[in-house]
């Protein structure tokens, strides 16, 4: 199927406007809505995940303050503007990438948003083998042990 032809659907995504100062509140995120297609360019080598479950973990108020000058945190502030990242475990539409086929579960980063494209790095995604559990488990414990 050429990508002309791909289906486009809608795609929730929820968006980081500004940078929070104490605790966050519903206003500090912004539901959007655009399309994206189910098809990958061809030659693409990203994999298009649908996100079954996102992860909600404490570290993320840090990745949500204003980034200070000098900063030695471990963690990246979030970028304005764009959906929230996390971990999450999600489900293969379509991939470019030798390693992974639809229908593939993985976890690893991805932004909170029901479709996301993902570029694959060494540690940033691993399959899902064991399913004997419920899915959900990999946002926790499970997630942390998956790639062992």
């Amino acid at each position: 199927m050429a990508n002309a032809e791909a289906a486009k659907v809608t795609n929730k995504q929820i968006i980081f406007p500004d940078y929070v100062r104490g605790f966050p509140k519903e206003s500090n995120f912004k539901l959007t809505t655009t399309t994206i297609d189910l098809k990958l360019p061809e030659g693409s080598t990203s994999v298009l995940v649908k996100n079954l479950y996102l992860s909600c973990d404490p570290y993320m108020r840090i990745c949500m303050g204003k980034p200070e000058p000098l900063s030695s945190s471990l963690v990246p502030p979030y970028e304005t503007g764009v959906p929230i990242v996390g971990l999450g475990v999600s489900k293969v539409i379509d991939s470019g990438h030798p390693d992974y086929k639809k229908g593939d579960l993985l976890w690893g980063l991805v932004g909170w948003e029901e479709y996301s494209v993902i570029t694959l790095t060494l540690y940033s995604h691993f399959k899902i083998h064991h399913t004997d559990v419920p899915l959900s488990y990999y946002t926790g414990l499970l997630g942390i042990l998956s790639h062992s």
